[in-house]
């Protein structure tokens, strides 16, 4: 790296540099702060991300419950057999012609590792 020092008063007080090599420090620059950044996010992480697809499909409109089970690649007969209740009332919850009372709901979102807000849209 070609660097010129121009003094003043006989301690440097500026550095001229080539632009090329300009562009190569803030790249770094902005990759040492980047990585910086991603320390300490990891540190800070408490460890909770929903798929983005589970997102997407639950603001389109999808059951929470059957869009749930589905990433969690469960049955309708081992989650209602989880949540300790029938396969048909999980269907129906599934479908919305059930609303299915707050135990329910509580015992299905325990079952699927959740919170009954996670299946409330």
């Amino acid at each position: 790296m070609k660097v010129q020092i121009i003094e003043k008063n006989g301690k440097p007080e500026w550095a001229v540099l080539p632009y090329k090599e300009y562009e190569n420090l803030m790249e770094a620059a902005e990759m040492a702060e980047d990585i910086r950044d991603l320390k300490k996010f990891r540190q800070e992480d408490d460890g909770e991300r929903i798929p983005a697809d589970v997102v997407n499909r639950i603001l389109d409109g999808e059951n929470p419950i059957r869009v749930w089970r589905g990433h969690l690649n469960m049955t309708q007969e081992q989650l209602a057999q989880k949540a300790g209740i029938s396969k048909p009332y999980l269907s129906q919850i599934e479908k919305g012609k059930r609303t299915g009372k707050p135990e329910v709901l509580k015992s299905i979102a325990t079952a699927l590792d959740l919170t009954i807000d996670d299946l409330i849209q």
